[in-house]
């Protein structure tokens, strides 16, 4: 999995792909295709639906690189942001067709796709949360140990264990929540 990238790589990255480099295409999708193709994955549930999300936001990355403002996050950020809107566009298209031939309600459908949502952006803050914090919460969740066995196996004090835990924890319950409506940058909120 690729590390966040430093602004300056992202500045970079953003340049060359105005001058339509196709080697920093490339060399963005070798950082980033599978943290595309997952989110898009965890809120449409297909490989193949995944596999075209992850082409339609390359896509838009190529054709747009001045979408992206480095002021307003990673790259890495804005990718996934494309990502997520586009998976959650593309749920919402195919079940609301599939709710109104089988006459479901549109508060199940928004339900379903907050789920979906809630989920992939889970998916994503654990993987861009600090090492410390997603091994702390890697061991309280996938190995059910509690503060002290994690500061045990992590070879840190209990204080410095419970900080990450808690911070880890804060960084996840944010996944619920859903930004008011308007708040996203520009360049971050528009349709692919």
């Amino acid at each position: 999995m690729a590390k966040d990238a430093p602004p300056r790589w992202d500045r970079r990255m953003q340049q060359r792909l105005a001058r339509g480099e196709a080697a920093a295409l490339g060399e963005l999708y070798d950082r980033f295709a599978s943290l595309v193709h997952s989110l898009a994955h965890r809120v449409l549930g297909e490989d193949s639906a995944a596999d075209q999300i992850t082409r339609e936001v390359f896509g838009y990355v190529w054709e747009n690189p001045d979408a992206y403002d480095p002021k307003q996050g990673s790259m890495r950020s804005w990718v996934a942001k494309l990502t997520q809107r586009q998976a959650v566009l593309r749920l919402r298209q195919s079940e609301a067709a599939q709710y109104a031939e089988h006459g479901g309600s549109t508060e199940e459908l928004e339900a379903k796709v907050l789920r979906a949502t809630a989920a992939a952006r889970a998916d994503y803050i654990v993987t861009s949360m600090p090492a410390p914090l997603r091994q702390a919460l890697e061991l309280a969740y996938h190995q059910r140990r509690d503060y002290r066995q994690a500061a045990a196996d992590l070879s840190i004090s209990e204080d410095e264990a419970r900080r990450r835990l808690r911070l880890g924890l804060q960084l996840l319950s944010t996944a619920n929540t859903r930004p008011p409506e308007g708040s996203s940058p520009p360049g971050y909120g528009r349709a692919l």
